[in-house]
């Protein structure tokens, strides 16, 4: 299936690796241009290096008032046009609710809420019909994750947003939609693992939870981003795409 996504451009925030980059470099292959983003200069200069010439890359922290900004701007000089945005922020901190500091709440509303909230506001004044913004959260906004207390409560809010969002831009043919992964082998997945103290049993305890008896790899997330950003997916907005091998057991 032709996803017709041939020379349009996608802004991706923090993006230099795991779930943004797949996303990235699916898109890519499918004939698009990308602006990818994270705060380390080094990885958005190999991510890419690594994506070829269909992409560009800015080195800021969402976080920061002025990032959609400077990827806007850096979509419409390299490629002259804007057609979509995959909104994907760090995890925050890890640990319970009761362990966790104001201050890291108020870092990670800054970052994780009001950042991804900012871009696509942004990007949405950039779209025209046709535009497509993907909001890349978790299955906690379907049930909350163990030992992720701050993710836990920003997630499902902005799970909220994206459905608000996507009402009010659809008048303009522009979607909105929610992607959920789950145990996916990312780095961050990896580290939470490890966090437990015994990596191998974390993994194969959520495992076992899995239907499909394995955790998901990025390339599989990748393609369901790509399709739901895509021209092909002109009827889908409004909806949480859970991308977690059917760990999710809430409808």
């Amino acid at each position: 299936m032709d996803l017709g996504l041939t020379d349009r451009t996608y802004l991706l925030s923090g993006a230099s690796g795991g779930l943004g980059f797949a996303t990235a470099r699916q898109l890519v292959a499918e004939g698009a241009n990308v602006v990818i983003s994270s705060r380390s200069r080094d990885a958005v200069d190999r991510a890419v290096a690594e994506l070829g010439p269909r992409a560009v890359g800015v080195a800021v922290d969402n976080a920061d008032a002025t990032a959609p900004a400077q990827l806007i701007a850096a979509a419409q000089d390299a490629f002259g046009r804007i057609d979509g945005a995959l909104i994907s922020v760090g995890g925050p901190p890890a640990g319970p609710i009761l362990d966790r500091t104001e201050d890291e709440w108020r870092t990670s509303f800054e970052s994780v809420f009001l950042g991804a909230i900012r871009f696509a506001t942004s990007a949405a004044d950039e779209l025209g019909a046709g535009g497509s913004i993907a909001f890349v959260l978790s299955t906690s906004v379907k049930a909350p994750i163990a030992g992720l207390g701050i993710s836990n409560g920003l997630r499902p809010g902005l799970a909220m947003a994206a459905k608000n969002l996507a009402d009010e831009l659809g008048p303009r043919g522009i979607r909105v939609n929610g992607l959920l992964p789950g145990s996916i082998s990312t780095d961050r997945v990896r580290h939470l693992d490890a966090a437990t103290g015994d990596a191998a049993a974390s993994r194969a305890a959520k495992e076992k939870a899995i239907p499909l008896g394995r955790y998901g790899e990025p390339a599989e997330f990748g393609r369901v981003a790509a399709f739901v950003l895509s021209p092909a997916a002109s009827f889908l907005t409004g909806v949480m795409v859970p991308v977690d091998g059917g760990q999710t057991r809430a409808l």
